[in-house]
């Protein structure tokens, strides 16, 4: 039976968000996390696939974070579930599990699963993730070397961030994004130029995102936390899209950019790497 924990402190409009793990110590923290993020919010924890196809009867939630594996099915199966809920088709669905970066390399994930969250990042990365989903917080003057060579692209992306208070500092190639990087190595304060990197993986130039990404990683040696990178993509083929995060990159955009998502993953990966 699933357990309802009703904090609503204002009537009206509270988030109702569904949790649902085979684990009831796994429940309570993550519900607790949630809580502390949407006090007034309804969380309705379920145990696995068939309570929670039952609580999605019972009405329409705002959010779901579920395990990759449940005692009677996966996440996957529940993520289907949700999307085919009536009123379902737009509300984020979340794997929190162990092994979730495992799990993207190897294109497990389906278009049904909104994004994935590693319990490995602790309970206070958890809380600035799923404040990104629920309410984000702009991170005032963050610093994002953008490498697009479509200008009518860069345009609509540029503001999307912008409207963050982000700092966007626009280049049109690799070779850009390279000698603006170069001029911030060996600084004695420790600031690399940006605060995280965000590239279309195909462009015009010579050099292509991959090849920034590899530059920033094995030349630089600027890991996952020092100088976060987002890639983004229009490319399809998984083995191409895990081939990118092997080689380092802290998460993918697929393109064409939804700007909620683009918004989440960058201000998430931004708090990450604030957290050291």
């Amino acid at each position: 039976m699933a357990e309802k924990h009703d904090l609503r402190h204002v009537a009206g409009d509270a988030p109702r968000v569904m949790v649902v793990d085979g684990s009831k110590l796994v429940r309570r923290l993550i519900s607790d996390t949630l809580l502390k993020e949407l006090p007034n919010a309804q969380v309705v924890g379920c145990g696995g696939l068939a309570e929670a196809r039952t609580a999605l009867a019972d009405g329409s939630v705002d959010l779901v974070t579920t395990a990759l594996v449940l005692p009677d099915g996966d996440g996957l199966a529940l993520a289907r579930a949700v999307r085919q809920s009536a009123g379902q088709a737009y509300v984020p669905v979340i794997v929190i599990s162990g092994n979730a970066q495992e799990a993207l390399e190897t294109r497990i994930f389906t278009e049904d699963i909104t994004d994935y969250f590693d319990k490995s990042l602790g309970q206070e990365a958890l809380a600035a993730f799923v404040r990104g989903y629920i309410h984000p917080a702009p991170i005032e003057g963050a610093r994002v070397l953008y490498v697009e060579d479509s200008k009518v692209v860069a345009v609509a992306t540029r503001r999307m961030l912008e409207r963050q208070g982000m700092q966007v500092l626009h280049v049109l190639s690799v070779e850009d994004a390279l000698e603006h990087l170069h001029k911030f190595l060996g600084r004695s304060d420790g600031d690399v130029g940006a605060d995280l990197v965000l590239s279309d993986v195909y462009l015009k130039g010579i050099l292509s995102g991959r090849d920034l990404l590899n530059q920033i990683r094995a030349v630089f040696h600027y890991g996952k936390r020092k100088l976060p990178m987002l890639m983004m993509t229009g490319d399809e083929n998984r083995e191409n899209q895990a081939a990118l995060l092997r080689e380092g990159a802290n998460d993918l955009v697929l393109k064409p950019i939804e700007e909620r998502l683009l918004v989440t993953k960058v201000l998430f990966q931004l708090r990450l790497a604030k957290m050291g």
